[in-house]
């Protein structure tokens, strides 16, 4: 069985992440506002970003380290643009004090 984190842009431009094992069912449940919450209130919603994973546990963990993303890094990853995101990762890092040195991590 195969498991999906997304990307979900909401009618005020805010972003939605979650994940599923059947993305297509849940699309037509955020659709319709059957799942209430968040995206209930900020319909329609547009699916900008998906990954396919082999584990519930990732999927939901992809879930996760987006959900703590900058809108900024949230953009990039639907953009696809890899250097970005490791950019924003890197000075993320650096901001926290996690490290400095470019190659410790990717956020």
């Amino acid at each position: 069985m195969d498991f999906y984190a997304y990307l979900l842009r909401c009618n005020d431009g805010s972003y939605y992440a979650g994940h599923t094992d059947n993305l297509d069912q849940r699309m037509a449940q955020h659709g319709s506002g059957l799942l209430g919450g968040y995206t209930a209130g900020r319909l329609p919603v547009t699916l900008v970003w998906s990954e396919r994973f082999s584990s519930r546990d990732e999927a939901f963990a992809a879930e996760r380290r987006i959900k703590g993303w900058s809108r900024a890094k949230k953009e990039a990853l639907i953009a696809g643009d890899w250097d970005e995101l490791k950019r924003l990762a890197r000075n993320r890092q650096v901001d926290a004090g996690v490290g400095a040195h470019p190659s410790t991590g990717s956020g």
